[in-house]
Formats: C-alpha cells, structure tokens, sequence
C-alpha cells in the first residue's frame, strides 16, 4: 500500500499515453519498463527502456482525497521485484510517494516514504504452499491518510484499531 500524490487512475487521459503503461481490467494500471541505475544519481534508480532490468508493477486506486482528487491510497502488486520499483514506478506515472524524498518530497505528514508492505504471498520453501502474510498498516502512515481527510477501506488492518492481529 502507498500514499501518492496525484491519482494514477483510468479517468486520467495523461496516463494513457506513457509508454509502458496500459490498463487491465478492473482500473488496474499496469506498468512494463526497464529499471536501471539513474545516469547522474547512482543513488537511484530510473525507468528506462534499453539496458535496464525487466519490471512490472501494477496498481490499483482503493481511495482518494481532495475535489478534485489529489492523494490517493494505492495498491501496488509486483510481478517482479526490482530495487525501489514501486518508487521508481509511481514517480515516473506522476505520482510520487507522500514522504519519499529520494523520488518526491518530503512531507509535513509523515517522516518517512508512505510505501508498507501489506500482503506478502510467498511459497514455502519446502511445500511450495502458499503463505499469506499481513502487516496491519502503521499509525503513522493510518495518521498521515486521516490526517489528509482520506477514509480508509474496510477491508485494510491497521495496526492499534479494532481488528487489528
């Protein structure tokens, strides 16, 4: 899950016409590129399309904040599992993480990049059964979101709530 700035949603026309990213169904917003070391910044990572590794990130809208919208509430799921690929990802749609001052800015908000790894599917190492982990959203992120206005989806844990494991 990630705090953005901005609205990487299907309504966005802006969207439709970046190179590597195309819509699923459902509004799902899959992104295709290359990922490689930034050409002056070795600190980061880039989008690229030759020389790069293979990276494919998609993303899913569940809330938004603002008239018109203006932060939203995402869900990332990687297909493959770059370094900083999802930072990476939403800066190059225009949608920088809340926080993330390597790939946006910072924020008043929260002091840290607004990205928690919520759902983990894994295989087990000797079965190969699917292991499903959750990790109740941290208060400073459930914060920073109520502190915007946003509400959170009913379905998302968030850690010190009602419901929270």
């Amino acid at each position: 899950l990630a705090l953005v700035h901005g609205v990487p949603d299907a309504a966005d026309p802006r969207l439709h016409g970046i190179k590597g990213a195309s819509f699923e169904p459902g509004g799902v917003l899959k992104i295709t590129t290359q990922l490689g070391r930034h050409r002056t910044d070795r600190q980061r990572q880039a989008v690229t399309f030759h020389g790069g590794r293979h990276a494919v990130t998609r993303v899913r809208v569940l809330e938004t904040f603002g008239q018109p919208a203006a932060i939203a509430l995402v869900e990332c799921r990687l297909e493959t599992g770059r370094t900083h690929q999802i930072r990476v990802h939403l800066k190059y749609l225009g949608a920088p993480i809340l926080g993330d001052e390597l790939y946006g800015r910072k924020s008043p908000h929260i002091g840290r990049q607004a990205l928690h790894a919520y759902e983990l599917r894994i295989p087990h190492p000797r079965t190969g059964r699917i292991l499903e982990l959750l990790a109740p959203v941290p208060q400073d992120m459930a914060a920073a979101w109520e502190a915007l206005g946003g509400r959170w989806p009913e379905e998302v844990v968030r850690e010190g709530y009602a419901g929270a494991q």
